[in-house]
């Protein structure tokens, strides 16, 4: 798709969200009493049997390298994941891993395309790696009514790709996250799993019950993945409380002690401003929590000019955590 007619699409569905955001604020949202205690389903580590499945393998280029898999969790739909190889990477079994998670209405291609992260890894011993998260998958099970079921991305995620990618694709342990918008978010939800040693937000949801930001969620899933239910993926933020909150990084947050934190968003555009709003409230519970977390905030909008500012910025504390020179 051409620069300028993805500019037109893009700048249409933040209008029409922000439009049904307007009318959101104005109804009312209840109270904002914490509701009770997040209750987190386990995730089930699949069997032989239900294991993803590479269907497609491509070599792009030296360093590039998607693959094509078919996810039992996201019922046996195929979904993409791209790669950037560390130069020598056949040579060895366990390189150090840097995820890398897009935002709402992008895919896996996003960082490739619209930043310069290419160039930024390229001297480093590290594997990047880029899921595909959905439009708007939120990087989560979805609750789809209370009877589960696809799409499961963090199952996907976590259960089926991670495993994968150490046991064929060179990948190891040693791992660390980071996401900008949607991607933010599901940056500090899976470091709240205890599988990275460091994670970033650029811009990220990362307190989605703050004032304003169901509302922008439920904007965004109604216009970015047109069709959807929006309550599919948590529920209503009332009356599903403990699900939103057990999605909640605000929530979770506790969770992250022992993992190295970077948190940024700035203020320019309205969803911006969401954004730092939730940032806030976020660094300021890991702060109450006696939780180290780097913060930057700055005067920009929401867009990949600043996200790969802020990917810059974060780089050398995401690959000293895992070991990666």
């Amino acid at each position: 798709m051409a620069p300028r007619l993805r500019g037109c699409l893009v700048g249409a569905v933040v209008a029409g969200g922000l439009f049904l955001l307007g009318l959101a604020l104005l109804l009312p949202r209840g109270s904002q009493r914490a509701g009770p205690e997040p209750v987190i389903s386990a995730s089930v580590t699949p069997s032989p049997s239900q294991a993803a499945e590479v269907v497609d393998e491509r070599r792009l280029d030296a360093r590039r390298l998607e693959l094509t898999i078919r996810s039992p969790a996201l019922g046996n739909e195929t979904t993409k994941v791209r790669l950037l190889l560390p130069r020598g990477w056949e040579s060895r079994r366990d390189w150090p891993v840097l995820w890398l998670l897009h935002g709402g209405l992008d895919d896996h291609t996003s960082w490739t395309a619209r930043t310069d992260v290419e160039a930024l890894t390229r001297g480093t011993g590290v594997m990047v790696v880029m899921p595909d998260g959905g439009r708007c998958g939120s990087y989560s099970d979805w609750w789809n009514g209370g009877d589960g079921g696809p799409p499961r991305w963090e199952t996907y995620h976590l259960r089926e790709l991670l495993p994968l990618l150490e046991s064929r694709y060179r990948a190891g342990r040693e791992r660390a996250i980071a996401g900008y918008s949607m991607g933010g978010q599901g940056a500090m939800l899976y470091a709240a799993k205890g599988m990275f040693k460091a994670a970033a937000s650029f811009s990220g949801a990362v307190n989605i019950t703050a004032p304003g930001v169901p509302q922008a969620v439920m904007a965004g899933t109604t216009v970015g993945c047109f069709g959807t239910d929006w309550k599919r993926v948590w529920g209503d933020p009332e009356d599903q409380r403990p699900v939103w909150r057990a999605h909640n990084p605000y929530d979770l947050a506790e969770k992250l002690k022992g993992v190295e934190l970077y948190v940024a968003a700035g203020e320019g555009d309205l969803v911006e401003d969401l954004a730092n709003r939730a940032a806030r409230s976020f660094a300021a519970r890991l702060d109450d929590l006696g939780i180290p977390v780097r913060t930057h905030f700055y005067r920009g909008g929401h867009n990949h000019t600043y996200w790969q500012r802020e990917l810059h910025r974060a780089y050398p504390m995401l690959v000293s955590a895992i070991g990666a020179r």
